[in-house]
Parts: C-alpha cells; sequence; structure tokens
C-alpha cells in the first residue's frame, strides 16, 4: 500500500485517563490488578483447554480463541495506558499506528469470535442430531480463518488511512491510547475519507454480527421454550447464559462508544472504551467458567496432576 505521509509529527504524548494527580495512582493500582487478572484469567483458561482433552470442542475452541484475543488486545492497551499514571506517556508515531492496528484488528476479532460462539450455541441447541457434522473441525477452522480475515482487513483499512494522513502542529491525545476520533482531531488534512472508511467498517463489523446473533437467539429462545422438561430448559439456558451476557457487556460498550450523541464528552468516549477494551477481557473468563462444570472438573484434574507431580 502506497504511503503519502509527510507528518512532521514523530511522536504523540496520550494524556491518559485522567490529569488529576490524587486519581493517578489509586488508578495505576486498579487497572494493574485488572491486567494481572486478566492474563491470569485468559492465560488459565487457554491452558485448561489445551491439557484436557474432554474440552477440545467447537464450544471450547471458540472459547480458546476468545481467551487468546482478549489476552492480547488487553496486552495492547493496558501496559502503555499504565505508564500515563505514573509519568509523561510519550508514544512515537510508529508505535501509535501499530498500537491502533493491533486494537483494531483485536477488536474486529472480538465482534466476530463471539458472532461465532453464537451460531455454535444455535447448532448445538436448535439442530443437535446434525451438530457434528454442522461444526466439524474444519467448519470451525474456516470460521476462524473469516474471524481473521475480517479483523486484518478491517484493520489494514484504518490503520491505512490514518498513515495517510498529515500530523503537523498537534501531538497531545485526548486519550489513553492511539484511537482513531482522537487521531482524526489532530489531523491537519482532511479526514473525510477516514469517516467514511470508519462508518463502513463500524456498519458492516455492527450490522453482520448483530443480524447473527439476533437470528441465533431469537431461534435458540424458540427452540428452548418448546422443551416440556424443565430440567433440559434449564440446561440450555446455562449453555447460552454466559455467552448472552458476555455479548451484552461488550456490544453495550462498543454501542455507547459509537453511537453516542454528538455532544458527548472525551470522558466518555474514555469510560466506554475501558469497558470493552481492559474491563471485558478480565471478565469474560469468569462469565465463561463461574457456573461450567467443564471448566470446574477440567481445573480439578489440573490441579491434581500438578500436585502429583510435586
Amino acid at each position: 500500500m502506497a504511503v503519502g505521509n509527510v507528518s512532521s509529527v514523530k511522536e504523540f504524548i496520550l494524556l491518559g485517563l485522567t490529569q488529576k494527580p490524587e486519581l493517578q495512582l489509586p488508578l495505576f493500582f486498579l487497572f494493574l490488578g485488572i491486567y494481572v487478572v486478566s492474563v491470569i484469567g485468559n492465560l488459565g483458561l487457554i491452558v485448561l483447554i489445551v491439557l484436557n482433552p474432554h474440552l477440545h470442542t467447537p464450544m471450547y475452541y471458540f472459547l480458546f480463541n476468545l481467551s487468546f484475543i482478549d489476552f492480547c488486545y488487553s496486552s495492547v492497551i493496558t501496559p502503555k495506558m499504565l505508564v500515563g499514571f505514573v509519568k509523561q506517556n510519550i508514544i512515537s508515531y510508529s508505535e501509535c499506528m501499530t498500537q491502533l492496528f493491533l486494537f483494531a484488528f483485536f477488536v474486529i476479532d472480538e465482534c466476530y469470535i463471539l458472532t461465532a460462539m453464537a451460531y455454535d450455541r444455535f447448532a448445538a441447541i436448535c439442530r443437535p442430531l446434525m451438530y457434528q457434522v454442522t461444526m466439524s473441525h474444519q467448519v470451525c477452522q474456516l470460521m476462524m480463518m473469516g474471524v481473521y480475515v475480517m479483523g486484518f482487513v478491517c484493520a489494514m483499512a484504518h490503520t491505512g488511512c490514518m498513515l495517510s494522513l498529515t500530523f503537523c502542529d498537534g501531538n497531545i491525545i485526548n486519550h489513553y491510547m492511539c484511537d482513531i476520533p482522537p487521531l482524526l482531531k489532530l489531523s491537519c488534512t482532511s479526514t473525510s475519507i477516514n469517516e467514511l472508511v470508519v462508518f463502513i467498517a463500524v456498519g458492516v463489523n455492527v450490522i453482520i454480527p448483530s443480524l447473527t446473533l439476533f437470528v441465533s437467539y431469537t431461534l435458540i429462545l424458540s427452540n428452548i421454550l418448546s422443551i416440556h422438561s424443565a430440567e433440559g430448559r434449564s440446561k440450555a439456558f446455562s449453555t447460552c447464559g454466559s455467552h448472552v451476557i458476555s455479548v451484552s457487556f461488550f456490544f453495550g460498550a462498543a454501542a455507547f462508544m459509537y453511537f453516542k450523541p454528538p455532544n458527548a464528552s472525551v470522558d466518555d468516549d474514555k469510560v466506554s472504551t475501558i469497558f470493552y477494551t481492559i474491563v471485558g477481557p478480565m471478565m469474560n473468563p469468569f462469565i465463561y467458567s463461574i457456573r461450567n462444570k467443564d471448566v470446574h472438573i477440567a481445573l480439578r484434574k489440573t490441579l491434581k496432576k500438578i500436585f502429583l507431580l510435586k
């Protein structure tokens, strides 16, 4: 891709989450704790899925990828954010564009992996007799390939358009990361193409997952309500409950970010992005494991093996 960037700006200053000195240290320890829990939770879930053969199913294949994506994109954002609480947070132009690309890549991956998981639950509940065929290993691999391709294409589009902009004098980003809206405000050239790309990308990455999620869960709910056994309904609801919570958390925060009123403050943007970039990756391992008997069994087996080895 040809890039015509002639920016005089070689580095940016990230203002961070807040400028209040009395909040810097408490927030540093708060988000450090969140990040540590997120890393341990997601890597722990990845290890459990790899080590336990009874978790080698489509549902846990997608959960493995979700945990990997959550670990990666929280690691792209949080460490740099933590720096801003203890000193002036300077990021080079190339590091900023890299962070933008990786953030866009992983956040779009998250949209589609949650969509793939919804389809998997639809196949398991509404077409149980055809489940092994519908969600074969090859189909799951193709779906994951599609997830990562969509993330790569959209991230390349956003980053390529950003690289074509010129940043002349302003280098202070009123955010804790290199996100698209605050960067567009600093450009001294027209951002109309970038805004069009954002509009198209957000539209595609919201409409396709939203329609898939809506149709999947409408059919799932209809199927569950037709189950005569109370135990069967309870089991089906518990199977989908975790995913519904995760989807609501992620898409709710993202919708607040991108469909906010025009007069919304920058602080509102920061708060909403915190939920789906930092808090969400921490919550997902707990959402999918607290009431999950398979994960509990896998954890007990793994801990037993570790203690026996000692």
